[in-house]
């Protein structure tokens, strides 16, 4: 059985076929499969360097697999196209970034930032049909235009920039988001409001959604789907309520247990034994183990291999 999420009635916008990516002797990816839905959303939780922004890169075409399948909508993308058909594919595929500072140049205007891609990709229209449009996507995330849209990034809060990433991403109207850690950077206040705001924008446009986390506690407020990557592995994947509420690989059962608990007592030497933890599970997932179980109607995970 391959490990790949179960497939919904609709043709998938995007899908990763048995992929993998090696830097040298490193294998960051190995086997990694699933689709992306238009409408849906998909989690990819996990530690650093477990493969998710890996998985990121060759979607947005930022990097190539080093075996395996990229398609879209039912083409094979895998090798590189024409340039009409790459800048059409980039057109589609969007990306929010981690860092909400350094992904916006402080020497332009947020009117500069959405009009830029508007230029790019858009249709010829007049300043006036321009300007209206970068107002509704101002709007359209929860910034007002006639506040926002002449200041420098400088000017706004964290919260703000990303809102201003994401009305970027939208203004070609794209048909997959792909959203790195959208949130880890800023203040805990305001993530909920910009998970709330990437639930909506998912919904409202039918957008095919790949949100990366390494916070499995926020995987539910977006995603209908989640797949736990670790050592480049899918270990635990399929329906999102299904996976956190059962949870049956070791992993993502400490990823579970790592969330924090207002009434669980703190304890000094807690981060010691997480990786104490963590280093055990590696040694039985470094095998890659071919068998899949399924757990459910929309769960599965890969068995462990005892390493000899």
């Amino acid at each position: 059985m391959k490990p790949q999420i179960q497939a919904v009635a609709a043709e998938p916008v995007i899908r990763l076929e048995d992929v993998q990516r090696h830097f040298g002797s490193v294998h960051a990816l190995k086997s990694v499969s699933f689709s992306l839905f238009a409408g849906r959303a998909l989690a990819l939780v996990g530690e650093s360097g477990c493969g998710k922004t890996t998985c990121a890169r060759i979607i947005a075409r930022l990097d190539r697999s080093s075996a395996g399948k990229l398609f879209f909508r039912g083409q094979d993308r895998t090798a590189r196209a024409t340039g009409k058909e790459e800048r059409m594919y980039r057109k589609d595929v969007q990306m929010v970034f981690q860092d909400p500072f350094s992904s916006l140049n402080p020497a332009f205007t947020v009117n500069h930032h959405i009009a830029r891609p508007l230029q790019l990709h858009g249709e010829d229209k007049s300043k006036a049909e321009r300007d209206d449009q970068i107002s509704k996507l101002l709007e359209s995330v929860g910034l007002d235009p006639a506040l926002t849209r002449q200041k420098f990034p400088h000017e706004l809060s964290g919260g703000q920039r990303q809102r201003v990433n994401i009305a970027r991403a939208l203004a070609v109207s794209p048909s997959v988001l792909v959203a790195d850690e959208p949130t880890s950077m800023l203040d805990v206040s305001i993530r909920k409001d910009i998970l709330d705001l990437l639930a909506r924008v998912k919904r409202e446009n039918d957008l095919a959604m790949l949100y990366i986390t390494h916070d499995i506690a926020t995987a539910a407020h977006v995603a209908e789907e989640i797949v736990v990557m670790f050592a480049g592995q899918m270990v635990e994947w399929g329906d999102t309520n299904a996976v956190l509420a059962a949870p049956k690989h070791p992993y993502t059962q400490l990823l579970l247990s790592a969330i924090p608990d207002g009434g669980r007592r703190f304890v000094t030497g807690g981060s010691a034994r997480f990786l104490e933890q963590a280093e055990k599970i590696r040694s039985l997932s470094r095998p890659i183990s071919t068998v899949v179980e399924q757990l459910g109607d929309n769960h599965f995970m890969r068995a462990l291999v005892a390493s000899n």
